[in-house]
């Protein structure tokens, strides 16, 4: 759809958390609301806004970035303003940090509603804005959360503020499917996956559970947005009324646009490894990415390598140096592997356009840590996934997408985590080239119309829209009542004056 401006736009801020993701999907909404000619204020840190991805030029007038200056928090390291930019066990501080922004975000709320032509019609927050509901009600304007991620990961979470107020603090409560799921799912979190679950319901660095901070984002939210469409999760999405008091409104699985990364190549960087991926034939390449919020040891990180050695499946595979380690990047890979898989394989370091990969003819496979936008993009095209989760709901993703039949896990064991290198040759085998791996390539195949059904994703779009819509309405509405109702009172306070033009 074309962006058109009109008198019914809707003036929409969003504020993603300070991860990449949890940005690309906020993105992708703001790209999709623009293009149907809504005003989108997009807030974030001045580095992570200057890391996104360009705007389309049709849609830029219509987008407009807000840099808000994160506060300086010790021990993180100077200029780390994402997840990406240091370790997992620095993500309190961060989020320390995070609430900092509360002062130039209510400063910034101020400056738009000093004019109702710029004043927000809603603002959509993200799970960690605990305090942003307070800040916007002082200026009367509405708030909506965007859970990115998908509603079977929801269900299983729950929050403290669900209808069911099933408060869980043990591990066990978190190795079993929850009771309110009414069908058969092995929809559960191994022993590892869980104790950080366990963790959230202490207080951190930030002087807040994770728990408290989602319940009250959650409490203060008018409706919810949630990542996902009815042909992908219809099951998990008719559990949601039963554990929320607001409306839990799918908007669809904002894909990138598949079309901008297979047309005519461009100057999107990246042209060496589509050259090397040129060289090999159709479905024969498995690719790699983890991420960039979570790494691996390095004992395990070997045995993912050699693993991929061992399978002898061809590989490209995606890695970044750790944040905070010092040394060569290349340190933690096995003495002599790059040497070793040379007439196979290609270890590509740093940044890597990942759409125009996964679009690729030459690419068959995906060995993803399960997060939901790198799930989303692979499924666009088909590829049955190698699962091998890492942190938070990448888990609950991975049991979902297996029961499903288009990905298997790594086998791993459920105290510990660890993994071996047989169990990764073992899976890319099967899942790449072994006959018995036949019926998960062809559901991957199967599954991918959902994810590149354009008037199905737009049609669940339109139906946020159409909640963000009738909420102003109805608020438009109440302030025209309450005018009338002044106007009245004055009147028959005060009969023998005007009382219109007050």
């Amino acid at each position: 759809m074309e962006a058109d401006s009109n008198s019914s736009s809707l003036h929409i801020v969003l504020f993603p958390w300070l991860a990449f993701g949890h940005m690309h999907p906020f993105l992708e909404l703001a790209k999709s609301l623009a293009s149907r000619g809504h005003r989108i204020t997009f807030i974030s840190t001045p580095r992570n806004i200057q890391r996104l991805p360009s705007i389309p030029s049709h849609l830029s007038s219509l987008i407009t970035f807000v840099p808000l200056t994160l506060p300086r928090v010790e021990p993180l390291p100077e200029n780390a303003e994402s997840t990406s930019d240091i370790s997992q066990g620095l993500v309190p501080n961060l989020e320390k940090a995070f609430d900092g922004l509360s002062t130039p975000f209510l400063d910034f709320l101020k400056s738009v509603c000093s004019d109702r032509k710029t004043k927000p019609d809603w603002i959509i927050m993200d799970l960690h804005h605990h305090w942003l509901p307070r800040i916007a009600q002082d200026f009367c304007v509405p708030c909506a959360m965007f859970y990115v991620s998908l509603a079977s990961s929801m269900v299983f979470i729950g929050h403290g503020s669900s209808k069911k107020g099933v408060l869980r603090t043990e591990l066990e409560h978190f190795t079993r499917p929850p009771i309110w799921i009414p069908f058969p799912s092995n929809l559960a979190l191994r022993p590892h996956e869980a104790r950080w679950f366990v963790s959230c319901n202490r207080e951190n660095e930030s002087d807040i559970s994770v728990v408290q901070r989602v319940s009250s984002t959650i409490a203060g939210s008018k409706f919810i947005g949630i990542r996902s469409c009815f042909e992908l999760e219809s099951k998990w999405l008719s559990i949601l009324p039963e554990l929320f008091t607001q409306d839990v409104v799918p908007l669809g699985l904002l894909p990138p646009p598949a079309e901008e990364f297979c047309s005519a190549r461009e100057s999107r960087g990246g042209e060496h490894v589509i050259d090397w991926l040129n060289k090999h034939p159709p479905k024969s390449i498995l690719y790699i990415a983890l991420g960039s919020e979570a790494t691996l040891s390095s004992e395990l990180l070997h045995q993912l390598a050699l693993g991929l050695e061992r399978s002898r499946v061809p590989f490209l595979w995606a890695l970044r140096k750790p944040a905070g380690m010092v040394g060569a990047a290349t340190d933690i890979l096995p003495a002599g592997f790059e040497e070793r898989i040379k007439g196979f394989g290609h270890v590509e370091w740093g940044w890597v356009p990942q759409m125009r990969i996964l679009a690729h003819t030459s690419v068959g496979g995906f060995l993803t840590h399960c997060g939901p936008s790198s799930v989303i993009e692979s499924l666009q095209f088909g590829h049955p996934l190698i699962l091998l989760p890492l942190i938070i709901d990448q888990g609950l993703i991975a049991r979902v997408l297996e029961e499903r039949g288009v990905g298997v896990e790594v086998p791993r064991d459920p105290e510990t985590g660890e993994f071996d290198q047989e169990g990764v040759a073992r899976v890319v085998r099967f899942v790449m080239v072994e006959e018995d791996g036949k019926l998960i390539r062809r559901n991957a195949e199967k599954i991918q119309p959902i994810f590149t059904d354009k008037i199905s994703q737009e049609k669940h779009l339109d139906g946020f829209i159409k909640h963000l819509e009738k909420y102003r309405k109805q608020q438009l509405g109440q302030l025209y009542r309450n005018e009338i109702q002044r106007i009245l009172t004055a009147i028959i306070s005060s009969p023998n004056r005007s009382v219109l033009g007050s």
